[in-house]
């Protein structure tokens, strides 16, 4: 246990999420050091998480969704994250490739984790979504996409499934391997969560 708790990042895990991320040595570092003084334990817990989130996005309401991240990369379901997938978490959801990401987005949109998608799935993270895009920038969206539904409605039609379909992992990648328009609608503005953790770390 006293290794953990040293505040030292293992050669082994840092060598590991410099390969699987794009983050140097010193950004790892100092990530785990403040990692460490939020959740002295190691391990970040559903709320601590959804607190991180909610700092990102001071003018929105992230909590849905950040529940939704955290259920996706909570590998082994115990209800915490430690600080390699929680690096994870930040790389792919800002920064990863395009075939990591749209798998790790199947993960998110299936809800229930039966390892298929269904409208009501999409209906529910793309709610999750809308919660954190402010008010202002709602009234900007195109007519036929500026509601949860009406997006909802647009992605389905896109992927050419009917109302009680269901998508596969496999169709999920390739529809939108072929329309990069549906790639804009399953995904929140990635630059901005990129931005702000920049921001937080000056």
């Amino acid at each position: 246990m006293g290794n953990s708790k040293s505040g030292a990042l293992s050669k082994e895990l840092l060598e590991d999420l410099k390969l699987n991320t794009k983050y140097s040595e010193e950004e790892l570092t100092a990530w785990y050091q403040s990692f460490l003084k939020e959740c002295p334990s190691g391990r970040i817990t559903k709320q601590q998480f959804e607190g991180i989130y909610a700092s990102f996005f001071p003018d929105a309401d992230p909590k849905a969704y950040a529940q939704h991240v955290f259920r996706s990369f909570d590998a082994n379901s115990d209800g915490t994250l430690d600080f390699k997938e929680y690096i994870i978490a930040l790389h792919l959801t800002s920064s990863g490739k395009t075939m990591q990401k749209l798998e790790w987005a199947f993960g998110l949109y299936d809800v229930d984790g039966n390892g298929t998608i269904s409208k009501t799935e999409v209906l529910e993270i793309v709610k999750a979504i809308f919660n954190m895009i402010c008010v202002e920038d709602q009234k900007t969206l195109p007519e036929d996409e500026n509601t949860p539904e009406k997006r909802t409605d647009k992605i389905w039609d896109y992927f050419g499934k009917k109302e009680n379909d269901k998508l596969t992992e496999g169709e999920f990648i390739q529809g939108i391997m072929n329309n990069k328009e549906i790639l804009r609608l399953i995904q929140f503005e990635p630059q901005k969560v990129k931005d702000r953790i920049k921001e937080k770390k000056h």
